[in-house]
């Protein structure tokens, strides 16, 4: 067993780190009070392969492997969560499902365009009233001949309003339940498709977030993604990769906390000594430390698996459940180091604690992932 990242892997993590440290970090607090999605970043994460970094090099993509994405997606949310969100959603949910059970022709179609920049993918799976029990969504596919006609709304879509591709989840037989689901690709500007970008979340607050209106919106059968039917099957497998994004995700933010405590407990006097000094504050660090490594070998032994092709649906579980708990617990400790500083924005850790707390929801609630691990042990 090798706790030890390969070359190529340090390599990309160094660039990655000097990328978010320069373009990113210094402008993540502005776009966060501003709630903008800084377009201006896409293109050049684009150029550095970070959008694109599983899909096929046939395709324009990187090609690396699992462990690679999770990697990027730490090294980009250590600067800015909302951005490692992005990062995150775009290439495990979007392109990902266009990538595994699109055609050759969508694929040619959709990916280079994903893998450069130029769109960026968005997955519609949420509903106002189906978020954990997601195959009680009520968006409907009726066929119509040659074409699909899609009614309903999406609610959470990560890069919804500004997304040049969106993978829409749609019930085309409902008495079927979760097999009479189908999943088709939306270019923007579909008739009948709006976007609504939503605003005043806790965290996150520069990641594009939407809700999603389908009114008769007309698709070909030739946007279809997969077979009749299997789009849940298909997107539960897409959400087991996803969870270990939003493990990494949460390291990242997890490590930028750390880090800004470790710099204020040394700078920071009281009764004539740094704070780091006094043992209430040290465990609070030791603690932090020990979480964080421990997350950080599940979120690889997960990637590591996915690699290897064997399975990894409760591996990628339980990295997201400990990791996005454990970086709430982090960031928590930096913002009480900090004491009353870190509860103002003129120190990044309150910011840390607002976009961590959306790891414990997102790609499966806390709740979701214990249930996964539970039925792997007790079936």
């Amino acid at each position: 067993m090798d706790f030890e990242l390969s070359e190529t892997h340090r390599a990309i993590q160094a660039a990655a780190r000097d990328f978010a440290s320069a373009e990113i970090a210094p402008h993540a607090t502005q776009w966060d009070r501003d709630e903008r999605f800084p377009t201006e970043i896409i293109p050049k994460l684009g150029k550095l392969g970070f959008l694109g970094i599983q899909i096929d090099p046939h395709y324009g993509g990187a090609g690396f492997d699992t462990l690679t994405y999770a990697i990027v997606v730490e090294e980009i949310s250590r600067a800015d969560g909302s951005l490692g969100l992005t990062v995150a959603s775009h290439n495990g949910l979007g392109s990902a499902h266009i990538a595994t059970f699109g055609n050759d022709a969508q694929r040619a179609k959709y990916l280079p365009k994903l893998a450069s920049g130029e769109w960026l993918g968005a997955w519609a799976l949420t509903e106002a009233g189906s978020g954990s029990d997601a195959a009680a969504l009520i968006t409907r596919a009726r066929r119509d001949g040659d074409f699909w006609v899609l009614d309903g709304a999406k609610m959470f879509i990560t890069q919804g309003s500004v997304a040049g591709v969106t993978v829409v989840l749609a019930s085309n037989d409902p008495a079927a339940k979760q097999r009479g689901i189908t999943a088709f690709a939306l270019d923007a500007g579909t008739p009948g498709l709006d976007a609504h970008k939503l605003r005043g979340k806790m965290g996150v607050r520069s990641s594009d977030t939407a809700e999603l209106s389908l009114k008769d919106v007309r698709v070909h059968d030739s946007q279809r993604i997969g077979d009749v039917g299997a789009g849940f099957t298909d997107a539960l497998r897409i959400l087991d990769k996803g969870r270990i994004s939003i493990a990494a995700m949460s390291l990242g933010l997890g490590e930028a906390a750390l880090a800004a405590a470790i710099t204020y407990a040394k700078e920071r006097e009281q009764f004539g000594h740094p704070i780091s000094e006094f043992q209430a504050l040290q465990w609070m660090l030791a603690d932090s430390r020990t979480e964080l490594d421990a997350a950080r070998f599940l979120v690889w032994r997960a990637a590591a698996l996915a690699d290897q092709g064997k399975p990894f649906t409760r591996e990628a579980s339980m990295a997201k459940l400990f990791a996005s708990e454990a970086a709430g617990r982090v960031c928590d400790h930096a913002v009480q180091i900090h004491g009353g500083a870190g509860y103002t924005s003129h120190f990044p850790v309150e910011r840390y604690l607002r976009d961590a707390r959306m790891c414990r929801i997102g790609e499966g609630t806390s709740e979701i992932q214990r249930r996964v691990i539970a039925r792997s042990i007790v079936s």
